[in-house]
């Protein structure tokens, strides 16, 4: 039997758990050096928006909250 683990669902959750990987340490302003264009060329660019309109959306949302908590 041929146990390959490259089925199209499992290749897509790979690459959006890349993509979440990607804007996290990119939000923070790190980048691997293993990160190659090949990585960056499989990773579908609507995976990169949507994580990082997430990302944004959390930040700014964790920024508000810390500011009305110090100036209360």
């Amino acid at each position: 039997m041929n146990e390959n683990n490259d089925t199209p669902k499992n290749k897509s959750a790979h690459s959006f758990w890349q993509s979440i990987k990607m804007i996290a340490w990119a939000f923070l302003g790190i980048r691997k050096k293993s990160d190659s264009q090949e990585d960056s060329a499989r990773i579908n660019p609507f995976h990169i928006i949507i994580v990082g309109l997430v990302g944004v959306i959390l930040l700014v949302s964790a920024l508000i909250f810390f500011v009305g908590w110090v100036v209360k």
